[in-house]
């Protein structure tokens, strides 16, 4: 087996990051998600959800979307379907890392 040829080299730097993983994870279970629910549910504080998004939006794998809840402004978040993709093939990647040779 070459070295190319291991699983690893399928994970992608960009979703592999604990933080931005999880967002993605948490993301992947909704349409849109309010940027604060996103942070509480990962138990992040703001500043650093948002340099994570930045990272993530510029990536293409997140769409945000800025507006208005009464007088509030609020940001909302949503998958892209790269970001979909992205998740997808990580989590594949790292499944046939874990999972036995004979179960491939």
């Amino acid at each position: 087996m070459s070295e190319s040829s291991h699983p690893r080299h399928r994970l992608d730097p960009v979703v592999h990051f604990p933080i931005r993983l999880s967002i993605l994870a948490v993301l992947a279970e909704v349409d849109e998600a309010e940027f604060r629910f996103v942070a509480e549910t990962v138990e992040i504080n703001a500043a650093t959800m948002s340099k994570q998004m930045t990272i993530l939006e510029e990536a293409g794998l997140v769409l945000v979307r800025k507006g208005y809840a009464g007088r509030r402004p609020r940001t909302w978040l949503a998958l892209t379907p790269l970001g979909r993709e992205k998740l997808s093939a990580h989590l594949d990647a790292l499944r046939s890392i874990v999972e036995p040779a004979s179960k491939r």
